[in-house]
């Protein structure tokens, strides 16, 4: 045992053996040893030596970087998040760059102040080697150290994610974290953070700052792509870039031209199995189980362009729905998509193609219920998780808890966030992922393909290609009790080292499944990427710096914003306020109808529903879902007090089959707090129909109190609106609403209740307004209008309350 290995104990509660750090498995029990090597930030940089030990548990491996010896516990947390540590939170959907939080401990050089460990840093996981040196719970190199020695794409792509990266950390007051040298580490062509750096000014910061840091890396950059950063520098200092979107649009169009100068071959498998305790297979597949295929994308424009579609989707719902819903999806993928996989689309394009695909399976799925009056435990749906290879570009598609990772030979990353309980709950700051992992009903869906009127918003990622990876698609037969970070190094890395090949890796990882978890069906589709690494003639070269300058001078695009809630940074989200793409179906609402057992062949948890009344069909609500219950993967309805930040809130959500009236005695959990801005998305419903959201001018001194209301203030759909105070009456959250700007149509009227005007406020029921909303939204500074005033700039900061 070398002096530096760490003990690590066994995480299997009933052994908790010790073992030596460099074992994989537990030498009494045999179960398997997670390393999590973490990274540690506090307020004052605290100073600790190899050795040190944290909370009894977290040992010092070197510098800043620490190991959980005991990672059968559960970490530890506060009751309160430090607000710093919400940054974290709110950006977990970007964890492929982003660090997310692990623990938070008190601080021993500091007792007001608390030490955070971030796992998901760029640090390199167990067991890797590089060069021939073993390199396990070290840091990985930064961009500074690896920018020269980088090809022009590999550069062009690093800026690209960074361009990718601003808007999201910008909102969250973190943009400084794309300023600092130390902070950019790189895995491969991945640009990883180390920590969130809040913004030194009192404004964020701006894309001048950007340009500015960017200009020491024109002077390492290859020499066919120098002139095009130079000119991008100088245009982003001088305002001409003023929007992320337009560095992006750049940027992809700058990778179009380079990539042509490269091939790429990617292979492709499926496979499916029922499993050994189920009746029968609800899972499909696209291409057919146990077929495999290969493509060359080769330069454009000598060639025919290729495509391939990998599609993975997990049934949902009993008397064999599920079994009919993900063959549906199937289909309707196939159908959508087809005409398409030929030509050559922009980026956008084909990710609007792809939302509207997702809708459309959405949809053919809830028609095929409506028909054969399909009634709870009859209804089905189903989750999609699909990829796309089109040119240099792979595009992920997902809906509901179907899992894709992207792995290398240095790391294994997953790359869709579950749709399910315990993600909104981190997303929201109201918790750490694995506290959110231990609640009761934490892997319960809030969405699937299958919801009534397509209240759905299915996620678009878009990577790169620029390095041989493999992208693995997954239904939960697999993916449960981490088997892929398990197994990854053994069935997977083989892959790419050549001396395994796609049809067996398949194979293996189903046989594992089977044997390790055995509860579900499981379903797996693997890709297997190779790019042509042959570097470009100098006539080539010529070609592709002609191509670059003549870009550099085009004329920066106006690009409009787009709304944003927090999502990955290449995803693109259904509920944009300019642009929503609304389903085929027309809404409909139905009689409420008892509660039952309705379960997706799983054990049952007997979840509950609870809904507001609303009008189905119109977008913005991420929250809605069709069954009435499929057991333990159905969005429950958590019953929580008023004002609690760490329980699990309760969305309403109508059933297509069930809308129940909502309960009194439960408040919902909060999710809008003061100086959150929101859009109103959908009118209220009255007996008539659609009606405005309508404020108190006052509020009441208690909300049963028999005295008239006070003047009421209409708002129309299209309102921006600012919370200005929050106060509990009786269990119940009400909301003081301030009036930023109203859309153009609205500002005048002659209805009895008049419309606010900017600068208004009024009160209304936390539970009445969150249906008809959208929050974490990007706006203009037309649509900010009275509430322009510039907020306090929030940045991380560690300390306790």
């Amino acid at each position: 045992m070398d002096s530096s290995e760490a003990t690590i104990y066994c995480s299997n509660a009933l052994c908790q053996v010790p073992s030596f750090e460099s074992d994989r498995y537990c030498l009494q029990c045999g179960a398997f040893l997670p390393k999590h090597y973490l990274w540690a930030i506090a307020q004052r940089s605290p100073i600790f030596s190899p050795g040190d030990l944290l909370s009894e548990r977290y040992v010092c491996k070197q510098g800043s970087i620490f190991l959980d010896t005991k990672p059968g516990l559960l970490p530890e947390s506060l009751e309160e998040l430090p607000h710093g540590v919400v940054c974290y939170q709110r950006l977990v959907s970007h964890w492929l760059h982003v660090p997310q939080v692990y623990a938070l401990l008190p601080n021993p050089q500091l007792p007001s102040s608390v030490v955070v460990l971030l796992e998901n840093a760029p640090i390199y996981p167990a067991d890797i080697q590089i060069g021939g040196a073993v390199q396990s719970g070290a840091l990985m190199p930064g961009l500074e150290a690896v920018w020269r020695e980088a090809s022009s794409l590999q550069q062009l792509h690093w800026f690209w994610q960074m361009a990718q990266l601003w808007e999201p950390l910008n909102q969250e007051g973190v943009a400084a974290s794309l300023l600092s040298t130390e902070n950019l580490r790189v895995e491969g062509s991945l640009i990883r953070l180390l920590s969130l750096v809040g913004d030194y000014q009192p404004s964020s910061c701006s894309l001048v700052d950007l340009g500015t840091f960017w200009q020491q890396w024109q002077f390492g950059a290859q020499t066919a792509i120098a002139p095009f950063l130079s000119a991008v520098c100088e245009q982003m200092q001088q305002g001409q870039i003023s929007h992320s979107e337009q560095l992006i649009g750049l940027f992809d169009q700058a990778i179009a031209v380079w990539s042509q100068a490269q091939s790429r071959v990617v292979e492709f498998a499926t496979l499916t199995d029922q499993g050994p305790t189920r009746q029968r297979n609800e899972d499909a597949c696209y291409p057919a189980s146990g077929m495999t295929q290969s493509v060359r994308l080769a330069p454009a424009p000598n060639a025919v362009n290729s495509t391939a579609l990998v599609v993975v989707c997990d049934g949902i719902g009993g008397h064999e729905g599920g079994n009919i819903a993900s063959n549906l999806a199937i289909a309707t993928v196939q159908q959508r998509l087809q005409p398409i996989l030929s030509d050559a689309s922009s980026p956008d394009a084909l990710t609007l193609e792809l939302k509207r695909t997702a809708i459309a399976a959405n949809d053919t799925i809830v028609q095929r219920n409506d028909t054969e009056r399909r009634q709870e435990r009859q209804r089905m749906g189903t989750t999609l998780v699909m990829a796309l290879v089109q040119n240099h570009e792979l595009y992920l598609t997902h809906v509901g808890d179907s899992r894709a990772y992207r792995i290398t030979r240095t790391g294994c990353h997953q790359v869709t966030l579950d749709d399910d309980l315990a993600s909104r709950e981190v997303r929201m700051g109201y918790g750490l992922y694995r506290d959110a992992l231990r609640q009761p009903s934490s892997g319960s869906l809030v969405q699937a393909l299958g919801m009534n009127a397509s209240m759905l918003h299915p996620t678009v990622q878009r990577f790169i290609l620029d390095e041989e990876c493999l992208f693995l698609l997954c239904s939960d037969g697999l993916s449960d009790n981490d088997l892929i970070e398990e197994y990854w190094q053994t069935m997977l890395v083989p892959v790419l080292e050549g001396t395994l090949n796609v049809p067996t890796a398949v194979r293996q990882l189903v046989a594992i499944a089977n044997q390790q978890n055995g509860h579900d069906n499981v379903t797996v589709g693997l890709l297997h990427c190779r790019v042509d690494s042959t570097p470009p003639s100098s006539e080539a070269e010529l070609r592709w710096s002609e191509s670059l300058a003549k870009l550099s001078a085009i004329p920066v695009r106006s690009v409009s914003r787009i709304s944003a809630d927090r999502t990955p940074v290449t995803e693109t989200h259904l509920a944009t306020a300019q642009s929503p793409i609304n389903s085929t179906l027309k809404t409909q609402l139905k009689k409420p109808a008892r509660k039952s057992e309705f379960a997706r062949s799983r054990p049952s948890l007997f979840p509950w529903l609870l809904g507001l009344l609303i009008l189905l069909g119109a977008a913005g609500s991420t929250l809605v879902w069709l069954f009435p219950s499929i057991g333990s993967r159905l969005f429950p309805a958590i019953e929580s007090t008023a004002g609690s930040p760490d329980s699990v809130p309760a969305s309403p959500a109508p059933s297509a089959s069930s809308v129940a009236s909502p309960s009194p005695s439960v408040a919902a959990s909060p999710f809008l707090t003061t100086q959150s801005r929101v859009l109103v998305n959908r009118g209220a419903v009255d007996g008539v129909g659609q009606a405005p959201v309508r404020l108190q001018s006052q509020l009441a001194s208690t909300a049963e109190s028999g005295q008239p209301l006070s003047r009421l203030i209409s708002i129309p759909v299209g309102t921006v609106l600012e919370v200005a105070a929050v106060q509990v009456r009786l269990d119940q959250r009400w909301l003081q609403l301030k009036v930023c700007s109203l859309p153009t149509a609205a500002r005048t009227t002659d209805q009895a209740t008049p419309f606010g005007q900017p600068g208004d406020a009024g009160w209304i029921q936390e539970t009445a307004i969150a249906p008809l909303v959208t929050s974490n939204i990007s706006l203009t500074p037309v649509q900010l209008g009275a509430c322009a005033a510039k907020r306090q700039t929030a940045t991380p900061s560690i300390e306790t309350n």
